[in-house]
């Protein structure tokens, strides 16, 4: 179970990525507790925590002032965790018993297959297809033979887009046949992907594993890129809006 530091720390991440507090803003802990209802030694603890992830920084004395995440910080991130989990793939491919991972891995591969095929982008839809990303990607991680790989991967979880195995819909799919059919195309690249990469664990080439992964990974760079061309301000707020998660809950 989650510690109450631990959940008082995400709700006062969701505050700052959301826009509630103000860049460079300082956080008053008497005002934290009477927002949280909490005591004071839980909200030293998550200001802690907040400060290692770099959400906040200490200021002058005792307080804290707000470093909101911004979208260059956010793609800067994507393409580190992009190489951590391409060499999660190759290292798995490489290990003797590989093998034991590619039940979970194919298993992961037939669940989101079986959601594609049905043709339908729907809550039920999208949160199994986001359940069989994350076993993907979790079981690489889990199993590639060297923990600092998904231990690194976690600490850069904090961030949007960033959470092991996040998919990235764009609302813009609902808004007609044409669009949603744009859109389960995406989603069979993507697990055509998975594919690769799952046959080259299987033969032990660490090579095309990587390659495949990073090809792979690098897909969310390419959302990110598209989003700001459309025009405005994208933020970061926006890319949480793209998660998987936020927008089978987020009525079109």
């Amino acid at each position: 179970m989650d510690s109450i530091d631990s959940n008082l720390a995400e709700r006062i991440r969701n505050d700052i990525i959301h826009g509630v507090y103000a860049e460079g803003e300082r956080l008053s802990e008497a005002h934290l507790c009477a927002a949280h209802g909490v005591s004071r030694t839980p909200v030293r603890l998550a200001l802690r925590i907040l400060e290692r992830e770099g959400v906040i920084a200490r200021g002058e004395g005792r307080g804290y002032t707000i470093q909101t995440p911004t979208i260059p910080d956010i793609k800067q991130a994507v393409q580190v965790r992009g190489h951590l989990e391409s060499l999660g793939a190759r290292l798995l491919a490489m290990q003797a018993d590989r093998a034991d991972s590619l039940q979970d891995m194919e298993r992961a591969i037939d669940t989101m297959d079986a959601m594609i095929d049905s043709g339908r982008l729907d809550e039920p839809n999208i949160r199994q297809m986001q359940a069989g990303n994350e076993l993907f990607h979790t079981t690489i991680l889990k199993n590639c033979g060297n923990q600092y790989v998904g231990y690194a991967c976690k600490q850069l979880s904090h961030l949007p887009m960033l959470t092991t195995g996040t998919m990235v819909f764009d609302r813009a799919i609902l808004q007609s046949d044409e669009q949603m059919q744009r859109g389960l195309f995406r989603l069979r690249i993507g697990n055509a992907q998975h594919k690769v990469i799952y046959d080259a664990v299987r033969k032990g080439d660490p090579v095309r594993a990587q390659n495949m992964m990073s090809e792979h990974a690098h897909t969310m760079l390419e959302y990110i890129e598209t989003f700001e061309k459309r025009g405005g301000n994208l933020t970061v707020s926006d890319l949480v809006a793209y998660s998987a998660v936020d927008f089978a809950m987020t009525p079109n």
